[in-house]
């Protein structure tokens, strides 16, 4: 790896001066010849690196990277992202996860990942996310933390919904972060989608049988 010396074969310290040429050569090992690090490049980076693909750090590097494409990394944002955080190879990228993670427990931080994580998960020709991307996609991000998640994901797996639009995917956060669980103090009357009213009738019934 490149932060081996290759004299000692010890590994140099992250504090070791940021190179744009280490960074650029430690792009090349995983893109193609498109110049594009793409799915195959991917899943080896990760194995590198030691993440699954589907982990919430590899979501915050991507909005870090401003990547535009799920599964994809190119030259133009490897070297613009990497550069800001000072990263030119495994073992310092490693060092930094404790840091990607923070970003999550930043409200406004996580705010952004949140609502970029709508535009990098869709298909490009589409203006709304495939249902089964939305809820992969909030599990990823809301699972752990929200607490009617599961009962919203239920909610979703039998409505009619076959996509979220963004309004209503910026919502679902605004809602669990705002309802309480109990739904006590959901305004029918607010300005939520219908698709969030929805989601308290459903619920509401079932509460009461």
């Amino acid at each position: 790896s490149y932060c081996r010396s290759q004299a000692s074969g010890k590994v140099i310290s992250g504090e070791e001066h940021f190179s744009s040429k280490k960074c650029l050569a430690w792009f090349y090992e995983y893109a193609g010849p498109d110049e594009v690090v793409g799915p195959e490049g991917m899943e080896k980076f990760c194995e590198d690196i030691g993440v699954e693909p589907e982990n919430i750090i590899m979501l915050v590097l991507a909005w870090k990277l401003e990547a535009e494409s799920m599964g994809f990394f190119t030259k133009e944002e490897w070297l613009k992202g990497m550069t800001s955080l000072q990263c030119d190879c495994t073992e310092k990228l490693r060092s930094k996860f404790d840091f990607l993670r923070s970003q999550l427990n930043d409200i406004s931080s996580f705010k952004n990942i949140y609502r970029y994580a709508f535009d990098f998960a869709r298909d490009k020709d589409q203006r709304s996310l495939d249902i089964d991307t939305a809820k992969s996609m909030l599990a990823l991000l809301l699972g752990r933390t929200w607490p009617l998640f599961s009962v919203f994901y239920q909610y979703l797996e039998q409505s009619k919904y076959r996509v979220m639009n963004k309004d209503q995917w910026y919502n679902v956060l605004e809602f669990s972060r705002t309802v309480h669980a109990d739904l006590s103090n959901y305004d029918e009357d607010g300005a939520w989608p219908v698709l969030l009213d929805e989601f308290v009738e459903w619920q509401k019934v079932r509460q009461a049988s």
